[in-house]
């Protein structure tokens, strides 16, 4: 059997995990192994029914796409493989000898345990998610013109309206914050098309869709799903459509179709307690949202001091593409939406 796809442009993987051994009986569609490759984790299943007379691969090898992967007997039955043609002789020593065994007593020793000194480092090999996340953040470093812009935004209101419409029941879904942000984005970048572009050679090239990735962190790594479509998706679809790709995330389950394409990336740190960041590009994009932890301060409104939920907004672009003039204007728009967020409700 030779290892099958693992995904459009993805050759090879790390295999991590054996779910089968040699001996054992395999049915098709059955789970053999896990392989991780660069964007996600994949489950390998037999295309072949019968008993795993060779493995062709130990874990943590790297395994590569349409390569002989299990060696299979199709006409065995299970445990065949694994059982001698004869048992070995044992040799049997005489009576006496064994008597002379039983009776013999030694001297107990004292036992002296040697002094374990404490480990003073530990050293585990990157995984290969690990060591592609760290590859496009050095290569979004090296081919951009990277800047960041920053504001900040008051989250009284929304956070009303949320608190309301989660109350009322009004929609199949509790409304969250980064759905709220996933919308405000939306309607930004439909009023700026240059936050949706991208440098290609010597174009650029504009995208009339909004197809956003949103940053997921998991046990093995961070994930970026793209929602698709969010020009045509309500606040509460939105929010349907982000908790199922945050499932699956964390479950392992996104494929490769489910974190390509993306036209602008959402970064929401506040999750974790951060107050302010300067958030990577995810190339090819030209643009990032880093959305931060909400935080009441106190501030001046209508000349007199006011406590007030703040949250910082911080925009990174690739200078090439975008001017200062036009990332600001980018994040008060997303101000304002956000702040007025009865145009949230809008399609």
């Amino acid at each position: 059997m030779m290892l099958p796809s693992l995904g459009d442009s993805i050759s090879e993987g790390t295999l991590s995990e054996w779910k089968k051994a040699v001996g054992d009986s395999i049915s098709v569609d059955e789970p053999l192994a896990i392989v991780e490759t660069d964007k996600v984790t994949v489950d390998i299943n037999s295309t072949m029914e019968g008993v795993i007379v060779k493995q062709h691969y130990e874990e943590e090898d790297t395994v590569f796409v349409g390569k002989p992967f299990i060696d299979v007997d199709t006409g065995a039955q299970a445990g065949s493989a694994a059982v001698p043609e004869s048992a070995p002789e044992v040799e049997v020593a005489a009576p006496e000898e064994v008597a002379a065994k039983e009776t013999k007593v030694e001297e107990p020793v004292a036992e002296t345990k040697p002094v374990e000194e404490s480990p003073t480092e530990t050293r585990v090999q990157m995984t290969r998610m690990r060591k592609r996340i760290g590859e496009r953040l050095k290569e979004s470093q090296q081919t951009t013109v990277m800047l960041t812009t920053f504001n900040e935004c008051d989250m009284g209101a929304v956070m009303d309206l949320r608190k309301e419409l989660n109350e009322s029941g009004k929609f199949p879904v509790k409304l969250g914050f980064v759905s709220a942000y996933l919308k405000a984005a939306t309607m930004a970048l439909l009023k700026m098309p240059i936050m949706n572009s991208y440098i290609e050679g010597d174009d650029i090239v504009t995208k009339h869709f909004v197809d956003i990735s949103v940053a997921v962190a998991t046990p093995t790594g961070l994930v970026v799903p793209v929602i698709r479509n969010c020009e045509d998706k309500t606040w509460a679809e939105l929010e349907e459509q982000l908790g199922d790709a945050a499932k699956k995330g964390r479950e392992g389950r996104l494929t490769v179709a489910d974190m390509t394409g993306g036209t602008f990336t959402i970064s929401n740190g506040g999750v974790y307690g951060s107050v302010l960041s300067t958030p990577i590009i995810n190339p090819p994009q030209s643009s990032i949202l880093g959305m931060h932890s909400i935080i009441k301060r106190c501030v001046v409104r209508d000349d007199a001091m006011a406590i007030r939920p703040i949250m910082n907004l911080a925009l990174s672009y690739d200078h090439r593409l975008i001017d200062g003039r036009e990332a600001v204007q980018f994040l008060i728009a997303i101000r304002e939406a956000i702040e007025n967020p009865e145009v949230l409700l809008s399609n």
